[in-house]
């Protein structure tokens, strides 16, 4: 935890109450608030967040985020849901924009079943203290998702907060959406994944030691981290990337997969070599964002055939950067 708040120390704007795993709790001033899971926090919930910034310029409401601390498909379903951006990811996404409260709500059976009046009256108007509620058209909530924005509706008069409904953020004319995002991430189509969050998809995790075959072998030292077992993948192979490594940007050529060329059972990894690095970084935290797909994943017959095609990738890198120096990494 502390070497991802290093990560993120210079773009706060100030800190964030954040609130997890806990039924507990009561805020302490008026909100502006949303719900949701914002996995991603893509164009659409981003578009959610800047109506709470100008709801809070306008009425002075402090911002909050109603989110859940587990998946509701985990419980609901049994099955193990993977996420764009992880809680941790989720966390600090939101403290560098500034928002003031973040909750995450435990999701047990007893809120899985709870009536949308009462998740209204006693979540968001009591614990959350909302004046304001910020959502998309299609949002439900409370057991079955029988709450939506009508219902919001007549209980904001009732209750006495404002209900602000924002149109879907669109591209061409489908919704954009974390699955969206998912399907592009699955094809290995990054650069349209980003274009739908707004930002680079970005993978983050402490360095670990690989098998040490990268720089002794092969000539190209590598810094190897392995994603939380929920965290959504794109396709295996190898894409251009940028590395957010000890406060500053560096170009990069980054593997995702199990290594087939390798032998052994290999766990599945993301592996960067970092372009004009030297650094000691063993046990700390990096930042891979990934801006385009180069290959699929391959086995190569020998570590010399394996060693000419990163020859080319790195040549494939070079050349994205020269073609988009918006994406140049600089010192921050």
């Amino acid at each position: 935890m502390e070497a991802l708040e290093n990560v993120y120390a210079g773009w706060r704007k100030k800190p964030m109450r954040y609130i997890a795993d806990t039924v507990d709790f009561e805020l302490e001033e008026p909100t502006v608030v949303t719900l949701g899971k914002f996995d991603g926090r893509h164009r659409g919930h981003q578009k959610l967040l800047h109506t709470m910034e100008e709801v809070k310029e306008s009425l002075g409401y402090a911002t909050a985020i109603f989110t859940f601390s587990t998946a509701p498909l985990t419980l609901v379903t049994g099955e193990t849901a993977t996420v764009i951006t992880t809680s941790e990811e989720r966390r600090h996404n939101m403290e560098k924009m500034g928002i003031d409260y973040l909750v995450e709500y435990p999701f047990t059976d007893d809120v899985r079943k709870m009536d949308p009046a009462v998740f209204v009256k006693d979540i968001l108007v009591k614990r959350m203290k909302a004046k304001a509620v910020v959502v998309g058209p299609d949002c439900s909530f409370g057991y079955k998702g029988a709450g939506n924005v009508e219902l919001l509706r007549t209980l904001g008069r009732k209750l006495g907060f404002r209900l602000y409904v924002i149109e879907k953020e669109k591209d061409h004319r489908r919704d954009i959406s974390s699955t969206y995002i998912r399907e592009e991430l699955s094809r290995g189509n990054v650069a349209k994944a980003n274009e739908l969050l707004g930002e680079p998809y970005a993978i983050h995790g402490i360095v670990v030691h690989g098998n040490h075959i990268g720089g002794p072998r092969l000539g190209f030292p590598t810094a190897n981290i392995i994603p939380p077992a929920n965290k959504r993948l794109p396709k295996f192979g190898v894409y251009v990337s940028r590395v957010l490594a000890e406060g500053n940007y560096y170009k990069g050529v980054t593997n995702i997969g199990r290594k087939p060329t390798i032998h052994g059972d290999n766990p599945v990894g993301v592996e960067t070599f970092i372009f004009d690095f030297n650094g000691d970084i063993y046990g700390k935290m990096i930042e891979v964002q990934l801006l385009e797909f180069d290959r699929g994943e391959q086995k190569f017959a020998s570590l010399e055939e394996l060693k000419e095609r990163i020859e080319k990738d790195k040549e494939f890198v070079i050349r994205y950067f020269e073609e988009n120096p918006l994406y140049n990494p600089v010192k921050i």
